[in-house]
């Protein structure tokens, strides 16, 4: 598994509510081409975590509980170790090439049209609508769900924010 951090522009603020960004388009545009667009393709899921304010770190508030997040995970993990039996090299929706994604990730229609509009409006990569289709597929697991829809077509497209096109 690979983590890796990186700041939204030369200066941290793009985007941050709170603080105003002194850096100029060109200076973006430079600071994120150093990463290679077919090194982020590589990349399941790149997400935008903006700063966390005070309040929402002292909140007495709890979300939900690592234990319950934890049966849906090894929930999820466990269907697709039943989907990959008796496959040698494929353990998880992630280990899966093309010719598995075709045959274990079933799309259905409005979830097609949607990865279909993305692909050309976020200009998406082929390698990238792989790796969309094997997110949502997780996704999908997780909720339980035997076919990816809409909305997990959704949420994995979310994940790939250093795709879009709007960021600079």
């Amino acid at each position: 598994m690979l983590a890796g951090v990186t700041l939204p522009c030369p200066c941290g603020y793009r985007g941050d509510p709170r603080r105003e960004c002194r850096c100029l388009s060109t200076q973006v545009q430079n600071y994120r081409s150093r990463i290679s667009g077919p090194l982020l393709d590589r990349i399941d899921i790149h997400i935008e975590a903006p700063s966390v304010r005070y309040q929402d770190l002292s909140s007495v508030k709890r979300g939900e509980s690592s234990a319950v997040i934890r049966a849906r995970v090894a929930e999820a993990r466990r269907i697709q170790q039943e989907r990959f039996r008796g496959h040698r090299r494929v353990t998880c929706n992630a280990g899966m090439g093309a010719k598995e994604v075709q045959s274990h990730a079933p799309v259905s229609a409005q979830a097609h049209d949607l990865l279909k509009m993305a692909m050309t409006d976020m200009n998406f990569s082929a390698r990238a609508h792989d790796r969309v289709i094997k997110v949502a597929r997780t996704i999908a697991d997780m909720a339980g769900a035997e076919v990816i829809g809409p909305e997990h077509i959704t949420e994995a497209i979310q994940y790939r924010s250093l795709d879009r096109n709007l960021w600079v």
